[in-house]
């Protein structure tokens, strides 16, 4: 018998999507029949999607080549693309960009089949979003992923280019070779969003620093798309002019990424400081006891 998904309406009405790794929550607004009518189109196509997968996983773990793509599957050639972009100036791979990719493929699914004024697929905490006419959406900013409570918020609204949202940093469920606490980024597309948040997470970092524990990807997950590639897992005591100093790698590299077009703005934080790029303006949910610092 084949392995088939958890699908579950929740009490307030979201749709839960489960399969292995791939955890979706689910929101969408619209008439009851366009809503069913969405949520039957998602679970539909989310069944198989992680096979779909996994029949390319070796692809998908290879560094991404910019000029060649030879994946096949629908989702697949979206990882591929969404990390193209980064590819010629560092390594990648497409698993860079999964969660995003697959919100992307269910949000799609959805909005093909119904008409909804807001749409959204929440693949843990990489989020694909669909806004139509004065649609908003408020996007919770943590102080690190794994922590409990909102620290901070931004809305979105309908006529922004923002339609993907994506956060990294070495607390999350993926290994970041940086030491950004979390990374959000928006862009155009989920997708892009994950991918960039990788690679911006990367970017923040003090390399060398003996306060920073690092371990070979392969020795903590054997089949680690990072092989040897030393990623981290504590990091000790810095101090300000450290901190400051790990952002602002990470604020160049989200300055020319939001320059070339590839993301439409980013929050970075680390130990407490918060780094603004783009003009996205920020609400302090509950004070929190951080210093803040915006560019």
């Amino acid at each position: 018998m084949s392995r088939q998904p958890q699908i579950a309406l929740l009490p307030d009405r979201r749709l839960h999507l489960q399969d292995g790794p791939i955890d979706l929550i689910i929101g969408a607004d619209g008439s009851e029949a366009d809503i069913r009518e969405a949520y039957r189109a998602a679970a539909e196509r989310f069944t198989g999607l992680l096979d779909e997968l996994c029949a390319e996983l070796p692809e998908l773990r290879r560094a991404a080549d910019p000029d060649h793509r030879a994946l096949k599957g629908v989702v697949a050639r979206r990882m591929h693309d969404a990390v193209a972009s980064f590819a010629r100036e560092t390594f990648i791979t497409p698993m860079a960009a999964v969660a995003g990719a697959v919100a992307e493929e269910i949000l799609g699914a959805m909005t093909r089949t119904a008409r909804l004024t807001r749409a959204y697929v929440n693949n843990g905490g990489d989020i694909a979003l669909h806004l139509q006419d004065a649609a908003t959406f408020s996007v919770g900013l943590m102080d690190r992923p794994d922590s409990e409570g909102v620290l901070r918020r931004m809305t979105l609204r309908a006529d922004d280019a923002i339609r993907g949202v994506a956060t990294s940093g070495r607390h999350g469920r993926s290994f970041s070779l940086g030491i950004a606490d979390a990374v959000t980024v928006l862009a155009r597309s989920a997708a892009q969003a994950d991918a960039a948040a990788t690679v911006i997470g990367n970017a923040v970092d003090l390399p060398g620093h003996p306060a920073v524990l690092r371990r070979p990807a392969c020795e903590l997950q054997p089949d680690s798309d990072l092989g040897h590639r030393l990623v981290t897992r504590e990091v000790g005591d810095l101090s300000d002019a450290e901190v400051a100093t790990a952002l602002t790698a990470g604020e160049r590299c989200a300055q020319a990424l939001l320059s070339n077009g590839l993301i439409e703005g980013a929050v970075l934080q680390l130990c407490g400081t918060i780094c603004v790029v783009g003009a996205r303006p920020i609400e302090i949910v509950r004070p929190p006891q951080l210093r803040a610092a915006a560019a």
